[in-house]
């Protein structure tokens, strides 16, 4: 293992924004990761686990404990079983299936952060989620101080949630099992009207895997959703907001104010839930409610293309993109009565 004391954070961030923490240590194995998390349980340290960063805000004032940087390896293919260790880069790991000719993450292509990640947020995108193809979850328990095999069914997935995020303290993702489809070559049905409409297809089509790959890349690309460091709109966390999931009973009062603000020939984006309530796009609520692209004059501002993604346009402090962040949110519960809710993990710092 590696060890530094007073260690930079931000460079391990998308965002790159951050104080220091006390000690960093990079784990390379399963081993040495447990060992630093029962090393800092036992010592009552406070522990920060960071895997590719691209969900973090963490606070100027750093990390007063020890930050655990996951960095293992392991890519094993079984047909169309696939085992990730949770320190391999998630994109690169759907490249990586996608030439094996395997179908069911061709459209998570581009998605910033590590393996380990995925299972804790659910990571979807384009029509695809990781829930649907994850079969177990290899991660050390703190509360038992044991190794455990969580099954899909144990997981408690929905939308950009699980067991993992619920209960944050207690399990650090090790590794992931897959199963994929073996489909020729051919991706999954296309279920994200984007996608197919790109692509000239009805929804519920396939198309060659790569081909799917490189066409949510390149819609990512144009969102500013694929990291590239010449390119301030990619330091960001991705998409800032989840979508609001509202009553049938919210839902009507966000129509009715929406009517209110806009006119009744406008009707908001509406997506029902197997559940019985209905997801809207937080997008459009914040460009509604009047914060568009690039808005903003300070060092963190919205995305010049895409309004879900709050950015930091060089220089920029933790604090600088909170106080954006609030402003979106007030702006949005002041025009359509919903709250956003942030999707990246604050660190020493809170909405």
């Amino acid at each position: 293992m590696q060890e530094l004391h007073d260690a930079p954070l931000a460079p391990l961030t998308t965002f790159r924004l951050g104080g220091p923490a006390a000690r960093l240590i990079t784990a390379t194995t399963d081993a040495e990761v447990i060992a630093a998390v029962r090393e800092a349980d036992d010592s009552g340290t406070p522990l920060l686990l960071i895997g590719g960063g691209s969900n973090l805000v963490i606070g100027d004032k750093g990390f007063d404990g020890t930050a655990l940087r996951i960095a293992t390896k392991g890519f094993e293919l079984d047909g169309t079983k696939l085992e990730l260790a949770a320190g391999e880069v998630w994109t690169d790991a759907v490249a990586r299936v996608v030439e094996a000719g395997l179908a069911g993450i061709e459209c998570l292509a581009g998605i910033p952060g590590s393996a380990g990640a995925t299972p804790i947020q659910n990571v979807g995108a384009y029509g695809q989620e990781v829930s649907s193809t994850i079969t177990e979850v290899i991660a050390y328990d703190r509360k038992t101080h044991e190794t455990v095999t969580v099954a899909n069914a144990e997981c408690d997935f929905s939308y950009r949630h699980s067991r993992f995020k619920a209960d944050p303290d207690r399990f650090v993702v090790l590794r992931v099992r897959f199963v994929l489809e073996d489909a020729q070559g051919m991706s999954a049905p296309l279920k994200y009207p984007e996608t197919a409409r790109t692509l000239g297809v009805n929804a519920g089509d396939r198309v060659p895997a790569a081909v799917a790959r490189e066409t949510v890349l390149k819609l990512r690309a144009g969102k500013g959703m694929v990291l590239d460091p010449e390119d301030h709109d990619s330091w960001s966390a991705g998409s800032f907001f989840t979508n609001p999931i509202l009553t049938e009973e919210e839902f009507a009062a966000f129509h009715a104010r929406v009517v209110d603000r806009l006119g009744p020939d406008v009707a908001p984006p509406a997506f029902p839930t197997d559940d019985g309530r209905v997801k809207t796009s937080a997008a459009w609520l914040i460009d509604k409610a009047g914060f568009t692209k690039g808005y903003g004059e300070g060092r963190a501002r919205i995305s010049t293309k895409h309004t879900l993604a709050l950015t930091n346009r060089g220089g920029a402090t933790t604090e600088d993109l909170l106080a954006l962040a609030r402003e979106v949110v007030a702006g949005v519960r002041n025009a359509f009565g919903v709250t956003l809710v942030n999707e990246p993990v604050t660190v020493g710092v809170s909405l």
